[in-house]
């Protein structure tokens, strides 16, 4: 497998620039650029005709622009589409494959069905916009009881509805845990849908209650990365890439450099038998 690395793991204590530099020197084979924060940041002192000499000249490739936040069951829905538009124009211009797109995160109360018809709707126009630019769109369904789209099973249905090749699944290894995901619905999934794989592992607090800062290195927590990966593997995820996100706040303390050292290989060991 590929080694990614996903700049929410040195969200606080690192930019696009240094995470360029230390993935590059460490090995890492792609990217995922952070658009709310790391792209910006960027761009006030570089071009964007930067980003694609460094891309043209180095290894390491951006697999994605993460993430339009939030994407579904919001009143604005043309500002959200036009926010897409420009990703899916960076991606395009960088050589990004996917754009990912994170559900609405809420306290309101909303059905299931109105939530689904939401997202069907968003994604079928985001797929109009991507196809034309030979971009894919991600979905990132999210573990927590506050996100509209949480667990496999939800984020699944709703790609199946949308059925477009152009559009998949972020599989998250963390959020798929922190909602109890079903591993014998994932067992009987199409693994082509899931487009980007996020690697990462949790302390041990009941469902419902996870959120990001909980995460740790793969293979310290309680997660059991290897029969997940290989689940993943076995129902055809094609991809072979492996994502390491983490906001493990004490981590953020470190040195960046030292976190993407740790992150690749700690991620290396959680994955060894799975591509043996």
């Amino acid at each position: 497998m590929k080694l990614c690395y996903n700049q929410a793991t040195t969200l606080e204590n690192s930019n696009l620039v240094k995470d360029l530099e230390y993935c590059e020197k460490h090995g890492y084979d792609y990217i995922e650029i952070r658009t709310m924060d790391k792209l910006p940041e960027y761009l006030r002192d570089h071009s964007m005709e930067e980003l694609q000499d460094y891309f043209q000249t180095h290894h390491i490739k951006p697999i994605a622009l993460n993430a339009l936040v939030y994407f579904n069951n919001r009143e604005d829905e043309e500002q959200v589409l036009e926010e897409f538009k420009t990703m899916v124009g960076n991606a395009s211009k960088l050589g990004a494959v996917y754009v990912v797109v994170v559900p609405l995160v809420t306290d309101q109360t909303l059905l299931k069905r109105d939530i689904k018809a939401s997202a069907v709707k968003m994604l079928h126009q985001f797929a109009e916009i991507a196809e034309a630019q030979q971009i894919k769109v991600a979905l990132e369904f999210v573990g927590h009881p506050e996100c509209t789209i949480n667990t496999f099973e939800q984020a699944y249905n709703i790609i199946e509805t949308v059925d477009r090749e152009s559009v998949g699944l972020v599989f998250d290894c963390f959020h798929f845990h922190a909602m109890n995901s079903d591993v014998e619905f994932l067992k009987k999934a199409d693994g082509k849908k899931i487009f980007i794989l996020h690697i990462d592992d949790t302390d041990d607090y009941p469902a419902g209650a996870l959120r990001d800062e909980h995460r740790v290195w793969p293979g310290e927590g309680i997660l059991d990365l290897e029969k997940l990966l290989q689940t993943v593997k076995d129902i055809g995820y094609k991809e072979d890439i492996v994502s390491v996100e983490l906001f493990r706040p004490e981590y953020y303390k470190l040195p960046a450099e030292e976190v993407i050292r740790t992150a690749k290989e700690t991620t290396l060991q959680s994955i060894a038998n799975v591509i043996k």
